[in-house]
């Protein structure tokens, strides 16, 4: 059944505990619990075991990602919307290559605001997915148009726990996962940990209908670290753009000025632009990277850009973020930025967490780009393309904007910065200083 609700105050301070604790008795360990202080003992235990077979459930388990969606279809539950999660990956990328209702949205916010039309059309439950740290995008909707006392309407959300307690995860998401179940219970949305085996999964599903058909509103199912078994996207976004994220970072990176100040957006590009530094044995200071904030790093550029107005500010950003809040790009039109230059590299996927489509590759970026006020816009794919129109966007009157349009992936072995985020934002600091 769903989760008993308890005080707020007192329910803030338990309510992770609790998400672990409900299905305590479900969680298979895969620790086995022999003793080697004694040979017969041991001995002993062994032939015991294979008298009456394996301990079955002390084997971890992984949930089939088409047995889940499949229960999901059963269910009556065939609509998906949702921006992917690295947590999610396994099913989001089963749903996006079966499922004919699935619809990636821009932003979390706009997620819930489609499963809102879809439910005011159909009367059907809509399922959204989202990464927990995609929360705060949603909290608008979900309390001003979902809630049972606004419109009352009822979704399923499944939301990826990174920063789950006790796991090894980057801070960003550390903050994440400690408030996310007070965060939902300040909200009123009910919510129990997904199992990670199907029985487990269904019953779930099963009290989360129940749940939305008593009371109309939404209900969360918090999915852990590997809870699904592995699949591979087989519809992946396919170009053949001369280079690579990478490969075109290193050629912006290289007509920089030395004095330029750098807002790099969340998730690879930040990453690579760490170890091309360590590579270059050059100022990691000249860098803010954004580890979190999905969306922001143009924003955080044209801050620094009005406050900085003789340095060049430069924002290396990606499609899947630039679309998350495209509305930034009329704000910087109107500030009328002119130091501010605005880099995207396009692959069409959020690549960092497994590289589902995005619509950027059937737009016109320099297009909104221009009507949103930016004096100069251009498209590159070639590394002279590039080369010129770093050139041309150092030496044009801001705000500036380049396209760049790139291959997914990344290498294997791409690591993470060295430095703390407030380590990197001292750095930043005294750069801007310099």
């Amino acid at each position: 059944g769903y989760q008993r609700r308890v005080p707020g105050r007192l329910h803030r301070l338990t309510s992770l505990t609790a998400m672990l604790l409900q299905r305590l008795p479900f969680f298979r360990l895969s620790r086995r619990l022999f003793s080697s202080s004694s040979t017969s003992a041991a001995a002993k235990a062994s032939s015991a075991v294979s008298e009456e077979g394996p301990l079955t459930e002390t084997v971890r388990d992984f949930l089939p990602p088409n047995e889940f969606y499949d229960y999901l279809t059963s269910k009556d539950i065939n609509f998906y919307t949702g921006v992917p999660d690295s947590l999610l990956k396994d099913f989001c990328s089963y749903v996006q290559d079966h499922s004919k209702n699935h619809i990636i949205a821009a932003n979390e916010g706009a997620a819930v605001s489609i499963a809102a039309g879809y439910h005011l059309a159909t009367k059907k439950f809509p399922l959204v997915y989202l990464q927990n740290s995609g929360l705060g995008n949603l909290v608008n909707p979900l309390l001003s148009l979902a809630d049972r006392r606004v419109y009352s309407v009822p979704m399923l959300l499944m939301i990826g726990w990174r920063g789950e307690p006790g796991k090894k995860d980057e801070p960003q998401h550390l903050v994440q996962g400690r408030v996310m179940g007070g965060m939902l219970t300040e909200m009123g949305v009910n919510f129990e940990v997904l199992p990670d085996f199907i029985e487990g999964a269904r019953n779930a599903v099963d009290s989360a209908i129940h749940y939305m058909q008593t009371r109309q509103s939404p209900y969360a199912l918090i999915v852990r670290r590997q809870c699904f078994t592995p699949y591979k996207l087989i519809n992946a976004v396919k170009t053949s753009f001369p280079l690579n994220r990478e490969q075109a970072l290193r050629v912006v990176v290289d007509h920089l000025g030395k004095h330029d100040l750098t807002v790099a957006t969340t998730g690879f590009a930040s990453r690579e632009l760490y170890e091309l530094r360590e590579e270059r044995n050059e100022d990691h200071g000249r860098d803010f990277l954004c580890v979190g904030s999905m969306g922001h790093a143009s924003a955080i550029a044209l801050g620094i850009a009005v406050a900085k107005p003789s340095r060049q500010v430069w924002c290396l950003d990606g499609d899947g973020a630039l679309l998350m809040h495209m509305g930034t790009l009329s704000t910087i039109g109107h500030c009328n930025a002119e130091n501010l230059k605005h880099i995207v590299f396009n692959n069409g996927a959020h690549d960092s967490v497994g590289g589902q489509g995005t619509a950027a590759l059937h737009m016109d970026l320099g297009k909104v780009a221009a009507g949103s006020g930016y004096r100069t816009t251009i498209i590159a794919e070639t590394e002279e393309q590039i080369k010129q129109g770093v050139k041309e966007l150092r030496h044009a009157r801001g705000p500036a904007f380049l396209e760049i349009k790139v291959n997914r992936g990344a290498r294997k072995n791409l690591g993470r910065p060295k430095t703390s985020p407030v380590e990197n934002k001292t750095q930043f600091m005294r750069f801007c200083e310099a």
